[in-house]
């Protein structure tokens, strides 16, 4: 099967909006902003295109706690299509990027990362705990990252 893998840089068009599944799972929901300049006939043209970016897991939590809307990011991921219905009864169909990597941009700006445990301090299914976890093991209680098992980050 043939992943539709896309990689976008952008600015942040609102604040990420952090949910949870019943299971306890971390989603995040965020649109970026691309912008691109090209000359046609002498002339500067510039058009932008919005995307909807979702996050699950502990990306999500991380992204939710350390982007805001105007923060410019890179985000790497696949192209994901869904349908759903209108209140009205309307079919819908719209297409996403489900992020599997999100970073700062560093053209203009700096950032600071800080390592994150990979579960919270009661056992459960995470959070953004917010500070330098050193060495952390993973949670028994956790099931392993999707794409990285329970392979260490750095």
């Amino acid at each position: 099967m043939a992943d539709s893998t896309v990689t976008i840089t952008g600015t942040l068009t609102r604040d990420p909006e952090l949910r949870f599944t019943t299971g306890g799972r971390g989603i995040a929901s965020f649109g970026v902003a691309v912008n691109r300049r090209y000359q046609q006939n002498n002339e500067w043209v510039e058009q932008t295109s919005f995307f909807n970016v979702t996050a699950w897991g502990t990306l999500g939590e991380n992204a939710s706690a350390s982007l805001t809307k105007g923060t410019r990011v890179i985000v790497t991921g696949r192209l994901e299509q869904r349908s759903y219905e209108t209140a009205q009864g309307e079919k819908r169909s719209v297409v996403e990027i489900v992020a599997d990597e999100i970073g700062p941009s560093l053209r203009w700006a700096t950032a600071q990362v800080e390592k994150t445990s990979r579960s919270d301090s009661s056992g459960g299914q995470g959070g953004y705990s917010g500070g330098n976890a050193g060495g952390s093991q993973p949670s028994g209680n956790r099931p392993p990252d999707p794409v990285y098992g329970d392979e260490e980050p750095f």
